[in-house]
């Protein structure tokens, strides 16, 4: 997994590539990124499966702000971004990754 940032020059946004390894999605059919940015909905955000396995998703968030968000992997497996920016405590006992653009 991984976390790409590319802040914009023309406006206060910052475009985050979110990415899933072959590993983690195993063999999934689907996997989302759920957080803050889309109000925790499991199934607005999905990724796209690329031929290696992984998947992948980018987004524009507004710049200054830090965002929480975890991966939904086939609808049932819910997992951290290893190298998220930091972690906070969640209500269900477990951690959110976090993402500061």
């Amino acid at each position: 997994m991984s976390l790409k940032k590319q802040m914009l020059k023309s406006k206060p946004v910052c475009k985050v590539t979110f990415r899933v390894s072959k590993e983690m999605a195993a063999d999934a059919e689907s996997v989302t990124v759920v957080g803050d940015f889309n109000n925790w909905d499991p199934i607005e955000t999905p990724m796209s499966k690329l031929k290696s396995g992984e998947f992948t998703c980018l987004m524009e968030l507004e710049a200054g702000k830090s965002y929480e968000f975890r991966y939904l992997v086939g609808g049932e497996e819910w997992y951290n971004d290893p190298e998220a920016d930091g972690y906070a405590a969640n209500k269900f006992g477990g951690e959110n990754s976090i993402v500061a653009v």
